[in-house]
């Protein structure tokens, strides 16, 4: 049987430009700048000036609404005012409001290494005499090594991928001779296939002493009674005295189970940092400057303004002419309202983490981070009067340099938990409290997750043993049993 229903349904759509504004809210400096550059090259009527002196050129547009219009709706030219695209040039107001921007915007990027890590393992083979079936294994193995420094695939996997995509043709045992070969390069410990392997490497460039020798014994015999830091059985296994076990865990400690992490030339390179925003305390009071690299200096092609003034003054106005004019406007249009959104995106920035600064304004005084209060998106949505969607672009993405170092902003978002007063708290406290204890904890004897709890409730948190399990995971801090040392 069919029926019909009335259903009135109210939507909202969100236009081009609004959802364009949204990504340029979210990215952060750098990749604000790289959207910048694709934004100039892509539209010729839009252009910045060479150097920041030449900020009177720029171009101050009205701001009035513009039409949406569909790219494929054509436009008279009779039908556009030429003058509302000549101007004298004055500066957009955005860029006028100097304090808003931080003065140490010029930063130098980090160099990247002249090669990569997996480069540099490839000059090393140049040292050892290879022939040239020998090096083409050597240097496939060199590929398989990933950025931490380990092999993680079997050799018989190996040989058959060799085969099937480089079609060099070999046997295990030849892999094995060229993967000792791979052991003696450096960092130590690269090219080993687990762990263990990486440990007893690093072990064996050492100068031999009997707390190395021990150490060694130790992770090739009893690996898995050092992983779960079993010393009493160590003890009684070797017969040897605590101080020489002491030291032999020492030595283990020392190594880097990572061994291409650590390669300045890795080819995973970190990215460098530049903070959105900067606060100071200038004479006991708070002071937000926003960077000053999110403010360019954009005007309005000299040449575009010409020609729109030559048409202007034609009085012979052909449809070539007309058809110019209309690409003309177009793009007019998309450098002003680029313009109009970058103003939008500074103070949509400024006032979001203005907001932020004043609610947690007893932390950035003091850089004490119990005095974080609980803080969610709706809180600072609701002092600013914008969306929740969009103080999430704002948090995620940007960071902000204070005087106890640069923070990613939604480090300063949590959600609030009652203490025994009955008062809300931030989990970001609980959670430095819960650190401070383990941190200032009897390493022989470090506290299980109940004990915990127990400490936590006579602080006044009275808090689940499985959600101090949690905030520990949380702050990548190991159980009791691995914290526990000599």
């Amino acid at each position: 049987m069919l029926k019909q229903f009335l259903n009135l349904k109210l939507s909202q759509k969100l236009s081009p430009q609004q959802i364009q504004l949204m990504k340029l809210i979210q990215l952060p400096t750098q990749a604000f700048e790289q959207r910048l550059k694709e934004e100039m090259n892509e539209n010729p009527a839009l252009e910045g000036s060479e150097e920041e002196e030449y900020e009177n050129d720029e171009l101050e547009f009205e701001d009035d609404d513009y039409d949406d219009n569909d790219d494929n709706e054509r436009i008279e030219a009779e039908d556009i005012n030429i003058d509302e695209y000549l101007s004298d040039d004055e500066t957009p107001d955005y860029k006028t409001q100097v304090n808003n921007y931080s003065e140490e915007d010029e930063r130098d990027s980090p160099l990247a290494a002249s090669w990569s890590f997996h480069q540099d393992l490839i000059n090393q083979l140049n040292t050892f005499i290879l022939n040239d079936n020998e090096r083409q294994i050597a240097e496939f193995l060199v590929g398989s090594i990933d950025d931490m420094g380990y092999i993680r695939r079997s050799i018989p996997d190996i040989v058959d991928d060799m085969a099937f995509t480089q079609a060099i043709y070999t046997d295990e045992a030849a892999v094995e001779k060229i993967l000792h070969v791979i052991h003696q390069l450096e960092p130590s410990g690269v090219g080993a296939r687990d762990l263990q392997e990486c440990l007893l490497l690093q072990l064996k460039h050492k100068t031999p002493t009997e707390s190395v020798d021990l150490a060694t014994d130790i992770i090739e015999n009893q690996f898995d009674a050092f992983t779960k830091k079993h010393y009493d059985k160590l003890l009684q296994k070797y017969d040897c005295t605590n101080e020489l076990l002491k030291k032999a865990v020492h030595e283990i400690e020392k190594l880097n189970p990572k061994p291409g992490g650590s390669f300045a030339g890795n080819s995973k390179i970190t990215e460098n940092v530049v903070p959105d925003f900067t606060i100071r305390i200038v004479d006991g009071e708070l002071e937000l400057s926003l960077n000053g690299r999110n403010a360019p200096s954009l005007h309005v092609s000299k040449d575009y303004q010409e020609m729109m003034q030559t048409y202007k003054d034609s009085r012979d106005k052909s449809n070539s002419q007309k058809d110019a004019v209309q690409f003309i406007k177009q793009k007019l249009d998309s450098a002003k309202w680029f313009i109009d959104a970058i103003k939008q995106r500074q103070e949509t920035l400024y006032v979001t983490m203005n907001a932020i600064m004043h609610y947690q304004e007893d932390f950035f005084l003091e850089g004490d981070e119990t005095k974080l209060r609980p803080m969610i998106l709706k809180d600072i949505a609701d002092l600013v009067g914008l969306d929740i969607s969009t103080v999430s672009r704002v948090a995620n993405s940007k960071y902000v340099e204070t005087p106890y170092g640069t923070k990613l902003i939604k480090e300063f978002f949590s959600e609030a938990m009652k203490n025994d007063q009955g008062e809300d708290v931030s989990t970001l406290e609980i959670k430095k409290i819960l650190q401070n204890i383990i941190e200032a904890e009897d390493k022989k004897k470090p506290f299980p997750d109940d004990q915990l709890a127990e400490l936590l409730k006579e602080k006044g948190y009275p808090i689940a043993r499985r959600t101090i399990a949690k905030y520990r995971e949380q702050l990548d801090i190991p159980v009791a049993r691995m914290r526990k040392k000599m």
